[in-house]
């Protein structure tokens, strides 16, 4: 099998220079070759050419192959009552984009998704939800059998302690909710007595990189992609993102800003040098 960092090299490799993360502290870093002498250019390939390389390419093996990934996209709808809900303006692009992703480097993906309006990716097996607790029962039901688990969705903190059976009236008095905290799923998927390698997400208005470490410290999460959200016009309901992502020790790679599924391939190379590289330390 190829080293992790030849890995992620072939997968950033495609999308040219200006598109390659910045990275740092373990990140991958290719040499360029010395020229050899030039042959005269024909204008034609060499026979036969193109058909060895396609026989290279094919022969390569995925480098997810066999590997089972979970992935969670979009909001969480917490019931005010029937008509009514709390929610966020996540559009579930970028995880059905990771999705995509991943699926595409031969892993076996599921993808527990909250309502949307999205076509899943073919060959993904997809798990509609609506609410958080919705979301905690169906990854919690999973998460011991993946092997990498990626929160890209944007579960509500919070949800109505008691929902109304019947729709509320409007009335000239104010009206207060009172809100209970959901459960953290992220928190308990890394809590695991052996739990996958946990990736996060962390969208921020503000301090982007001091609240993304203090996320991945805190919970203990094997890696975060970090973004802004709020008047960027990047992030929450848009095709586009950037992402800072980080690691422990200190690591850190910034994805400048793209589309979703660029940025998708981007982070699943890093999330595969970072996992082959645990399972051959654990594995030698």
């Amino acid at each position: 099998m190829s080293e992790p960092a030849d890995i992620v090299s072939e997968l950033l490799g495609e999308e040219g220079s200006a598109s390659s993360p910045a990275a740092s502290s373990g990140s991958a870093s290719s040499a360029s070759a010395a020229p050899g002498p030039t042959a005269p250019d024909s204008g034609d390939p060499p026979a036969g050419a193109s058909d060895s390389a396609e026989s290279a390419e094919s022969a390569a093996p995925a480098p997810l192959a066999g590997v089972r990934v979970l992935v969670t996209a979009g909001p969480t709808r917490e019931a005010i009552d029937p008509v009514r809900f709390i929610s966020n303006h996540s559009s579930g692009k970028m995880g059905f984009a990771v999705a995509a992703a991943a699926l595409g480097l031969g892993a076996d993906v599921d993808l527990v998704a909250g309502p949307v309006a999205l076509e899943p990716p073919p060959g993904v097996g997809v798990v509609p939800v609506g609410s958080a607790a919705e979301m905690h029962r169906e990854v919690l039901a999973r998460a011991a059998r993946c092997d990498i688990f990626i929160a890209t969705a944007a579960v509500a903190d919070y949800t109505p302690a008691a929902p109304a059976p019947g729709k509320l009236k409007k009335a000239a008095s104010p009206l207060s909710l009172e809100l209970r905290p959901t459960p953290d799923i992220l928190a308990e998927v890394a809590a695991l007595d052996e739990p996958p390698f946990t990736v996060g997400f962390a969208a921020e208005t503000e301090d982007l990189e001091r609240h993304a470490r203090s996320k991945l410290e805190r919970k203990r999460l094997d890696l975060i992609a970090g973004n802004r959200v709020g008047g960027s016009g990047l992030g929450f309901d848009s095709d586009r993102n950037a992402l800072l992502v980080l690691w422990p020790d200190g690591g850190r790679a910034d994805l400048p800003a793209g589309p979703k599924t660029l940025l998708a391939r981007q982070l699943l190379a890093l999330v595969t040098e970072r996992f082959l590289a645990g399972r051959s330390a654990s594995h030698p």
